[in-house]
């Protein structure tokens, strides 16, 4: 199956080559990629996004979206994609725990933070349009960035399954028309130091050619303690992309690849409670671990590649194909009780490949612009890992005890779209969309027992199996019509009001840590056979229907812009994986955990997003100063009206949404002064959350509301040429928790009172220059 992929990826990229040396030359653009002022995002508030797979600007779109430029991440030191949400209201990214490169992202209380295979994300990330459909490897690093937007609400219809939050778009920059040679590096404390190589040279008036190449590195913000030259939290990445794009007016095509390479050291959690068993004491930094484990190597491996066609037809019609495949490899050794001994250690190993295929047909006329369109996903996510729960063997007597846990799952999508809007008057239109989606899902679920070691996955391995506990196939396809609805009134050309109705869901599928032998006769047929096995491991899709009334408008000569935002979603049958331990053989001590996924009715989440941007004043201080202020606020009520628990009883009062605190806002400014032959931007930002669970179920792991503080000063020749960086991150070195294991609320597995978290990032300083050739 991947040679067969690989082979149609190789095809694609030689008619591809073949055409870009065939086609002759007719002058036209064809540019979707558009990117935000060159001076400063909001100057001029003409922000121009493809929310709705069109060029538009972002006043004229009827749904709640931010556009960031790469020239404002640059500015602002933005260095990966979860820093966006300090900047987007009522969303969170965040790194997943236990791994350096896994993206956990809610977006409006919608998401997914387990990453094994079976379960899929609840916001869409998608590079140059290309979906990404796993987590693992997504915690992108930002550079060579036209533009980020961040779509929210329910996009179902024009970005298909799975992005029933929203969607993230990721656009990498187009080639510049000149050669270009452009350097830049970062130094700062925990001896980081980056550098990023980019060049394009156009090789005639239709075929230009580029490639990137980046070097990230840091030291870890605390130690291993344990393991000698292990740091925590320490960054080693080589990343890079080429690009070759050929446009002769009617024809463009592009063909990207990309490769990352990761090697940092685990990232380990640190405990929050001395070790009952042991009696480990807490550590004085929260950066630090004592993990012991040590059976596999930290390492991420992804590459991929996307080929995107447009051909204009005629004045309203053009033909638009995008190809892309996508692989990635992880190991970590997640260490849940982060102690030398191994009280719960889990060896991982994850492997994912896809192969995605859209076809468009975008029409554009005077009243009347859209796009129909039809979309192939072919995917397979592998995940494996064992559970060894050593410390509690020897306790009893026992050689040690490991539950190895193997998850294959396939998934096959199609679907047909379309999205149209007609303007009935000057300043009345209508938009209606829709969505059929068939969802294949087929997963290999097989649980093992071992006694002595760890499994076969990690040699070398002297363990014995002693008994298999789970060993299911099963597959089911799940069909889904997803339509949009709004309408817009356009009072004048730069207001926008809007109400827009739209509908989502999220795959169902099979829970891959799920064990059959536990699987209870819910037929009550008096026999325990495949069908409650199936059941018993099956969860159902999620769907969100979603009511959003909004306004936007540029005010004051394009000096200012607002976006508000009102909206009411009904989320059903909420997919809530879940772990319990259980005690396999009978000494009344939990020794391995099993999933439990089940579908938990239904809830609100109700909400309000305010944005804007203001453009305070211009040439005050001279020709090219400016000061700039931006702002966003999101207040979110998210409420569960129906949560049934895995024994079957309603406990909606004592459930929480994770991940999803009920205020976010963000305000920052850029005061620009002219300098020598330049400008200097003085640049503040103040981003705040309020609480937030990290489990449905409340728990010691919660956080408190807290405050960011972030500032810049860069200097920018007049030329453009080179520009000169001082960035501060965190600058009141504050201490959040991000993600963690708890094994001590509910589910108790351990011995030594297992609960560990991981933070986010202390006080970071550094320096970055810019150099064009």
């Amino acid at each position: 199956m991947r040679g067969t992929r690989l082979s149609m990826c190789a095809l694609l990229a030689g008619v591809a080559t073949a055409t870009l040396i065939a086609t002759p030359a007719v002058a036209q653009d064809i540019d979707d990629e558009v990117t935000l002022d060159d001076d400063q995002g909001a100057i001029d508030n003409v922000i121009v996004v493809t929310a709705r797979r069109r060029a538009e600007r972002i006043t004229d779109v009827p749904l709640a979206v931010t556009a960031i430029s790469g020239k404002e991440l640059e500015k602002r030191g933005t260095q990966d994609l979860t820093q966006i949400a300090q900047e987007v209201p009522n969303v969170t990214l965040e790194v997943s725990r236990g791994t350096n490169t896994t993206l956990s992202a809610f977006v409006r209380g919608v998401g997914q933070q387990d990453p094994v295979a079976g379960f899929e994300a609840g916001v869409g990330l998608y590079v140059d349009d290309v979906y990404i459909n796993r987590p693992q490897a997504a915690v992108l690093d930002v550079y060579d960035v036209a533009q980020i937007e961040v779509l929210r609400g329910p996009q179902g219809t024009l970005y298909g399954r799975n992005t029933i939050g929203g969607a993230i778009k990721y656009v990498t920059a187009r080639l510049p028309d000149e050669t270009q040679v452009k350097v830049r590096g970062t130094l700062g404390n925990y001896d980081q130091a980056d550098l990023i190589v980019s060049a394009s040279t156009p090789i005639s008036d239709t075929l230009k050619i580029g490639a990137s190449g980046a070097r990230l590195s840091r030291g870890g913000f605390g130690d291993n303690l344990v393991q000698e030259g292990v740091e925590n939290y320490n960054k080693d990445v080589w990343a890079a992309r080429g690009t070759i794009e050929f446009d002769n007016g009617p024809l463009f095509i592009r063909l990207s690849g990309d490769y990352v390479k990761d090697d940092s050291d685990p990232r380990q959690g640190a405990r929050l409670l001395v070790g009952q068993f042991s009696g480990a004491p807490i550590l004085d930094s929260v950066y630090d671990t004592r993990a012991g484990l040590d059976v596999i190597e930290q390492e991420v491996e992804a590459y991929g590649g996307g080929l995107t066609i447009a051909y204009e037809v005629g004045d309203t019609i053009t033909l638009k194909s995008i190809t892309g495949y996508r692989e990635d490899k992880s190991t970590t050794p997640i260490d849940f009780d982060s102690l030398p001994a191994a009280d719960l250690d889990v060896p991982a190993i994850y492997e994912n490949d896809q192969f995605s295929q859209e076809l468009q047909l975008l029409y554009e006329s005077e009243r009347l612009n859209g796009v129909l369109g039809a979309y192939y996903l072919d995917a397979n996510a592998f995940t494996a890992f064992d559970v060894a729960l050593f410390t509690t063997g020897a306790l009893v007597g026992l050689p040690g005890l490991n539950a190895q846990t193997l998850g294959d799952v396939g998934t096959k999508t199609w679907s047909i779209f379309g999205d149209f809007t007609y303007d009935i008057t000057d300043q009345l239109s209508l938009s209606l969309g829709g969505r059929y989606t068939w969802d294949k899902r087929t997963s290999r679920v097989l649980r093992t027992t071992f006694i002595g070691g760890y499994s076969d996955l990690f040699p070398p391995s002297d363990a014995i199996p002693i008994a298999v506990t789970s060993d299911f196939n099963g597959s089911e396809t799940f069909k889904e019509f997803t339509p949009r609805a709004s309408i817009a009134y356009k009072p004048s050309y730069n207001h926008t009001v809007y109400f827009t109705y739209s509908k989502g869901f999220k795959g169902g599928g099979f829970d891959p840590r799920g064990q059959t032998s536990l699987a209870p006769d819910i037929d009550q047929d008096g026999d325990v056979d495949y069908d409650d096995q199936f059941e018993f491991l099956r969860f159902a899709p999620e769907k969100v229907d979603s009511y959003e009334l909004g306004w936007k408008a540029n005010l004051l000569e394009d000096r200012l812009f607002l976006a508000l935002a009102i909206f009411k979603g009904d989320y059903t049958d909420i997919q809530i994986p879940g772990s319990v331990g259980v005690d396999t053989d009978g000494d009344g001590v939990s020794d391995t955990f099993v999933g439990v996924t089940s579908n938990a009715g239904d809830a609100d989440v109700n909400g309000i997003e305010f944005e804007g941007s203001a453009l305070v004043g211009r040439d005050f201080a001279g020709p090219g100063s400016r000061l700039n202020f931006n702002w966003a606020v999101g207040y979110l009520d998210a409420e569960y009206n129906t949560f049934i628990d895995p024994f079957g009883n309603d406990v909606a009062d004592q459930r929480v949404f994770q991940n999803t605190p009920d205020f976010t806002a963000n305000a920052s400014f850029d005061l620009g002064l002219p300098v020598a032959s330049g400008i200097v931007d003085f640049i503040g930002t103040v981003s705040m959350r309020g609480d937030s669970s990290q489990f449905e179920l409340p728990g010691p792991l919660d956080q408190d509301a807290y405050t960011l503080v972030d500032a810049s000063i860069v200097y920018t020749a007049d030329s453009d040429r080179w520009s000169i960086g001082v960035h501060g991150k965190n600058l009141f070195d504050k201490r959040y928790i991000v993600a963690g294991y708890d094994f001590v609320t509910g589910s108790v597995l351990g011995l030594e009172g297992n609960l560990t978290g991981f933070y986010g990032d202390p006080r970071r300083v550094f320096v970055t220059g810019e150099f064009k050739f």
